[in-house]
């Protein structure tokens, strides 16, 4: 692989030591950053960076005058379920009418829409789909994804999903992690059968899942009328017996007790807290639990927004991710939800970056590897025209998207 060097960078933002793998509380609202800046990536990876007047060209046979623009490393997304079938803009017609997602679901819309409809595509044109969507994210700055299955919700499907995320993770230019979600809903022919359900999950989806490698973690959407809090744990406990760790959905729809399952039996994240309150945050900081705010879902539903000033008030990190889905919130483009972040919930530009950045990393366990300008870090970064300044991003809304995007420590072709 060879070596980029760019110079004359007008800033190079969101540095961080090789120490700093989360932010927390009021460390959130820094962003370090050097004006006038140079960065070398040697196979892939930082090998250095710093001032201007510390580059000697002539330690280079060849450079690339960046003329100005900015570098950020590049944002992370923690909650996708890109893999599905097709769209479903016949809902978005229904919820501008009025209908609420409850009664959307129970008009055969939904997550039992895309499940119908998951088991009438082949898996190559699933994979095709999927790979022409994830091609649409790297030029709004995604550089790492999460996928999660849950719209097959019988083995095949399931099953089918979590191999079209495997293939994907082959052929992708940025990592993928994988999520087992058959807990998302249950599917019509188990109105009356719970238990069987749960069992199907338990004893046979998991084990198997584990055995193909085809999942990095399970999850599980604790809410009222979907998974309750004791099926949860079930969950979460099958999948520790098999090294699986969790991330949780819950909080969306009503305080459904997920935030203390989750946090109980150390889940990696904890995603979408609509509804929570003080007992939930005191939980939250006992534990190692990342929340997960999702406005861009909360913007599509029209739904009250996480309370992440709250959150970040009390100490806490908070991870912002997409929630990217056909059903509610059909948009991966990760700097609208930095902007939505800032205009509606209230946190500075800085706190929405790192939330998109480090944090977002921790959420996937890659904060080791992406979410800062860290020597030996992955080079995957986004850029900016000369004078963009960390605070235009978030004000100029699904405007302006980064000029170029260095992906494994190449400019990336868009």
């Amino acid at each position: 692989m060879s070596d980029l060097i760019l110079k004359n960078i007008g800033c190079l933002y969101g540095i961080l030591d090789s120490s700093t793998l989360l932010l927390k509380g009021e460390d959130m609202n820094t962003v370090n950053s050097i004006s006038n800046a140079w960065i070398v990536i040697k196979n892939g990876t930082i090998e250095d960076f710093g001032p201007m007047d510390t580059f000697d060209d002539r330690n280079y046979s060849k450079t690339v005058d960046m003329q100005g623009k900015v570098v950020f490393p590049g944002l992370i997304d923690s909650h996708t379920h890109l893999v599905f079938p097709k769209t479903r803009e016949e809902e978005f017609a229904m919820k501008i009418k009025g209908a609420t997602y409850a009664e959307i679901a129970a008009a055969g819309g939904g997550i039992l829409n895309s499940a119908k409809s998951l088991k009438e595509i082949t898996e190559n044109d699933l994979l095709e789909a999927s790979q022409k969507r994830l091609h649409k994210l790297i030029p709004f700055g995604s550089v790492g994804i999460e996928i999660k299955s849950g719209y097959g919700l019988d083995f095949e499907g399931e099953i089918k999903q979590l191999r079209t995320i495997q293939s994907l993770k082959k052929i992708s230019p940025i990592p993928i992690r994988s999520t087992l979600l058959a807990a998302h809903a249950l599917p019509t022919e188990f109105k009356n059968k719970r238990e069987e359900y749960l069992n199907y999950i338990l004893e046979k989806l998991i084990p198997y899942a584990y055995q193909e490698n085809l999942a990095d973690y399970v999850d599980v959407f604790c809410e009222e009328n979907f998974f309750t809090t004791v099926e949860t744990e079930r969950i979460m406990l099958k999948a520790k017996e098999f090294g699986i760790k969790s991330k949780i959905h819950a909080n969306q729809l009503a305080n459904s007790g997920g935030v203390q399952i989750a946090c109980k039996h150390q889940a990696i994240s904890v995603d979408h807290l609509e509804n929570i309150g003080i007992e939930e945050i005191e939980v939250l900081k006992k534990s190692n639990t990342l929340p997960v705010a999702l406005p861009g879902c909360s913007y599509y539903l029209n739904m009250q927004y996480t309370p992440a000033r709250q959150i970040i008030d009390h100490g806490l990190p908070l991870v912002i991710a997409s929630d990217f889905n056909p059903g509610s919130a059909p948009s991966g483009n990760l700097l609208f939800s930095w902007s939505l972040a800032c205009t509606k919930m209230k946190l500075s530009p800085q706190e929405a970056f790192n939330a998109l950045t480090i944090n977002a990393a921790a959420a996937l366990e890659w904060e080791n590897i992406l979410g800062s300008i860290t020597k030996g870090k992955i080079a995957s970064l986004m850029v900016f025209e000369a004078n963009i300044s960390l605070e235009h991003i978030p004000y100029h809304f699904a405007m302006l998207n980064p000029c170029q995007m260095i992906i494994n420590g190449k400019f990336y072709p868009y």
